[in-house]
């Protein structure tokens, strides 16, 4: 098996060498990191300058390079510069990503760009404190949960958050909640005004949800998709205010070995043929 591990954190990061650590366990590794932070750089893609690709000797243990870019470009530069990659990791990353988290995150934006890919990505998390996490003490736990879902062919994006001290592990779903999206006032050093964006939800946290799974200290594995339709709402809009065209029940679906493309292909060289006969 072939594992192309990124991150957010940068490519000196322990929890990118941790990672790989336990991954190479599973197969070939080879690490495409951003040079320096990324992190909350959510999905971007770097289009306005080319991309440096340089191996770096830091991870002596490991085939690693660094990339001046975006968590997402690298997965891109990796795939597209070592054929045949079975998944991609990304992480582990120094934080939670963990409800409305998760749409700015630079770690889940490097799994998500495995799938975008037609490939399987997995993001890994763990909260920081005053210093920084054990990841001696998390490597069961990464291992036990890269046993469960490396061979999981059918779950394409997975979401996986270790708290600091695990006690077991539950399937999730994210955790959405409201926020008073605050901004809070004050100076730098010459005086001038700035602001500092924070939040502070104002809804409990539901049970069964990523958030409840850390703060019962169990490791949270939440599958993910890409399509982000509300098709509850699209049913009932649909039904209510006809347009031009008809709304499609269900949207192509890939099976777990077939992309998207393929499948669909089959799907109507399958009804060409009922059509014939």
């Amino acid at each position: 098996m072939r594992i192309l591990i990124a991150n957010d954190d940068g490519i000196y990061s322990p929890g990118l060498a941790a990672l790989a650590e336990v991954a190479s366990r599973f197969g070939e590794v080879r690490i495409v990191a951003p040079d320096v932070e990324q992190s909350s750089m959510g999905h971007a893609i770097t289009h306005s300058r080319p991309l440096a690709y340089r191996r770096t000797p830091q991870l002596r243990k490991f085939d690693a390079h660094r990339v001046n870019g975006t968590p997402a470009d690298c997965v891109a530069l990796g795939v597209f510069l070592w054929k045949d990659v079975d998944v991609v990791l990304s992480g582990i990353n120094l934080g939670p990503n963990i409800g409305n988290g998760i749409w700015h995150s630079g770690t889940l934006a490097a799994a998500k760009q495995a799938a975008l890919l037609g490939l399987r990505g997995i993001a890994l998390s763990t909260p920081t404190g005053q210093s920084e996490p054990d990841f001696a003490a998390l490597a069961p736990w990464v291992e036990r949960v890269l046993e469960l879902l490396l061979p999981e062919a059918s779950l394409r994006l997975v979401n996986v958050n270790f708290p600091p001290n695990p006690k077991g592990m539950c399937w999730t779903r994210v955790s959405v909640r409201q926020y008073d999206g605050r901004v809070a006032t004050m100076a730098d050093p010459q005086g001038r005004e700035v602001y500092w964006l924070t939040v502070r939800p104002i809804e409990e946290t539901e049970r069964g949800t990523d958030r409840w799974a850390l703060q019962r200290d169990h490791v949270s594995i939440t599958p993910l998709e890409l399509d982000l339709t509300d098709h509850d709402a699209l049913a009932r809009v649909s039904e209510r205010v006809r347009l031009d065209e008809p709304v499609l029940a269900e949207p192509p679906r890939a099976t777990a070995d077939v992309p998207v493309s393929e499948a669909a292909a089959e799907e109507e060289e399958a009804e060409s043929e009922a059509s014939a006969g």
